[in-house]
C-alpha cells in the first residue's frame, strides 16, 4: 500500500465529523470527495485506509462510515419518559403517570433532562403542533418570549401554549394560541405560573 498523507486523512475525518455534527448521518463516499476537493476513487482508497489504520471505521459492502465521534454520539442516549396527555393533566413524573421510556439521541436531542407528552386539541397547529403529536419537553423552569411552554398556573389546570411575556396592565403572564384560523390573536392571561418545560422537537406519525 501506497503511503497517504496524513494531513489528508485529518480532514477526511474533520470532514465527515462536521458533516454527521450538521445532518446526523454520515457523508457518502463522493460527498467526502467533494467535500475535500479529492477524486473519488482517492475518497475510496483513503477510508480503506483509514479503516486499516484504526482511524474509522469503513464498510465497503453497506458503505457506512464511524469515526470515534460518530461512534459516541449515536451510542449516547438520554432516557425521556412519555407521562401522558396535555393540556389534560399535569406532567408529574410520579411512577404511575410514566407510560414508558423512550431513549432520546443526544446528538439529536442534546444534553438534559426531557420528558414526553402527547399534544391535545388544535391551539398550537400554526406551530406546527397538531393533535396527537407527541412533543418533546426539556425540563426547565424558565422561559423566554416566544417559546412554547408546558404550563402550569395556579388552578392546577395545564396547557401549553407560546410564551407571551408579561401584560403591562394586569401584570399578567401572557400565554398565546397558535391558531390564528380558529382563535384569532387569542390569549390567556395568568396571574401565577411555573413553567414545567419548553417544547423542542414535535414526533409526528407518518
Amino acid at each position: 500500500m501506497r503511503s497517504k498523507s496524513q494531513q489528508l486523512m485529518n480532514e477526511i475525518s474533520a470532514y465527515v465529523d462536521q458533516y454527521y455534527s450538521e445532518r446526523h448521518t454520515a457523508p457518502s463516499v463522493n460527498e467526502i470527495a467533494k467535500g475535500v476537493g479529492i477524486a473519488k476513487t482517492t475518497s475510496y482508497r483513503y477510508l480503506v485506509a483509514m479503516n486499516d489504520l484504526g482511524m474509522l471505521r469503513y464498510d465497503g459492502a453497506s458503505r457506512t462510515i464511524t469515526t470515534r465521534m460518530i461512534s459516541k454520539f449515536s451510542e449516547s442516549t438520554v432516557p425521556a419518559p412519555v407521562v401522558g396527555a396535555i393540556p389534560c393533566g399535569t406532567p408529574e413524573e410520579e411512577e404511575e403517570n410514566i407510560q414508558e421510556y423512550v431513549s432520546l439521541p443526544v446528538s439529536l436531542f442534546g444534553k438534559g433532562e426531557f420528558y414526553i407528552l402527547k399534544a391535545t386539541g388544535d391551539s398550537m397547529v400554526d406551530a406546527g403542533i397538531e393533535d396527537g403529536d407527541l412533543v418533546v419537553i426539556r425540563k426547565q423552569p424558565e422561559a423566554m418570549i416566544g417559546d412554547i411552554v408546558v404550563a402550569l398556573d395556579e388552578t392546577g389546570s395545564n396547557t401549553l401554549k407560546k410564551y407571551g411575556g408579561l401584560d403591562p396592565d394586569s401584570h399578567s403572564v401572557i400565554l398565546l394560541y397558535q391558531n390564528q384560523e380558529r382563535y384569532p390573536n387569542k390569549q390567556i392571561l395568568v396571574k401565577e405560573l411555573t413553567v414545567q418545560g419548553i417544547a423542542q422537537h414535535v414526533i409526528k406519525a407518518l
